[in-house]
């Protein structure tokens, strides 16, 4: 078994949407990046590569490539799983967190847990989703920015 984390923070701008696992969530300001600026898939993304010692998000789908330039973030998840699949293993669970001080994402937990489930090919019950603020401190907690941390357990293939 194989053990990956991921981290990723992004600064909130107005007028982008807030795309966390896949899922458009209401929110006054939304993530900027180069691609969709999923934190959530972008923190998944290096969890996988981590796990399957496939390097990390920037190699695979650099910032400065136009190619990626608005890319939805499922599309780094799906190369990750297949990079991870290639080298003989599955996800075996997934363990989300989100950072953010608004908007709250508990009515939002079952939606980011299915889409999210269905990106790794996995049943729900292996994906699980946590949010915390940052108790008002810093940049997440002053609202200027949202982040994400990963850890996601690899299995060899036929371990089930």
């Amino acid at each position: 078994m194989r053990i990956g984390i991921g981290f990723d923070i992004h600064r909130l701008t107005a007028g982008r949407p807030l795309l966390l696992g896949g899922v458009t969530i209401p929110a006054q300001a939304g993530a900027e990046g180069h691609s969709d600026a999923d934190v959530l898939l972008h923190a998944l993304t290096d969890a996988l590569l981590g796990a399957a010692g496939a390097g990390d998000i920037g190699t695979h789908f650099p910032d400065t490539d136009p190619k990626w330039k608005g890319a939805a973030s499922g599309l780094f998840v799906a190369e990750a799983l297949r990079l991870a699949q290639q080298k003989g293993y599955r996800v075996a669970n997934a363990d989300l967190m989100v950072l953010a001080e608004a908007p709250k994402l508990v009515p939002f937990r079952e939606k980011i847990v299915g889409a999210v489930a269905a990106l790794l090919k996995v049943e729900p019950g292996r994906v699980n989703f946590k949010a915390r603020t940052m108790e008002r401190l810093g940049p997440i907690g002053e609202g200027r920015a949202i982040a994400a941390w990963v850890s996601v357990l690899l299995e060899p293939e036929g371990d089930r």
